[in-house]
């Protein structure tokens, strides 16, 4: 079967953190990074992206870290500042891959709450194949069961998907299943390893 190539979203096509709104609310990165860690983002928007509500999170927050109240509720009243613009370098290579004439689809931890409100920035949705949120399959990734409902549903083989990612656990549970996995730092980075694998043309 024909290579199919797999993006993530976040980190890679689009510019996606925290740090974006919360820039504006503390004085320096070193604040915003003790502030993320006191109330365990990672962990607790891991769950908003595999489907828990966005109003029941915020009110268990803002219970356990009344001491940080404006800044936890900044995050459900001002969720699009979190969110930036395509990452046009990494996009440009997705539609060189689309013109090569390999099949491209999405697999990205996002909550079907919130990307609807921002999936019409991003003009190169409509060009892919199909994509899977894991707010649609009710888990994230790196849980391995996010990879096996994304090949179960465009009916694809790990072995013949290359998945591009840029969290390492994330690329460490599809090697696990068989894809070929790609650990995204940059566009530059993304363009040797897809000349490697003989995906572009040097």
């Amino acid at each position: 079967m024909q290579r199919t190539i797999v993006f993530d979203f976040g980190g890679v096509l689009i510019d996606w953190s925290p740090y974006h709104l919360y820039r504006k609310l503390l004085p320096s990165d070193d604040a915003v990074r003790e502030f993320l860690e006191e109330i365990k983002f990672s962990e607790f928007n891991k769950k908003l992206d595999a489907g828990y509500p966005f109003h029941k999170m915020k009110e268990e927050l803002l219970e356990k870290y009344p001491h940080r109240y404006q800044l936890v509720r900044a995050f459900f009243e001002r969720w699009m500042e979190c969110t930036g613009e395509a990452v046009r370098p990494a996009v440009e290579i997705m539609r060189e891959i689309k013109r090569a004439g390999y099949p491209v689809y999405g697999l990205s931890n996002w909550s079907t709450e919130t990307f609807p409100l921002l999936q019409h920035r991003y003009q190169f949705l409509p060009e892919l194949d199909g994509y899977l949120l894991s707010g649609m399959a009710g888990v994230a990734k790196p849980d391995e069961e996010i990879f096996r409902i994304f090949l179960a549903r465009f009916e694809r083989n790990a072995e013949d998907c290359v998945f591009i990612d840029d969290t390492q656990a994330n690329v460490d549970a599809a090697r696990r299943l068989g894809f070929n996995a790609i650990l995204f730092t940059s566009a530059g980075q993304l363009r040797v390893a897809l000349v490697k694998i003989r995906v572009l043309k040097a």
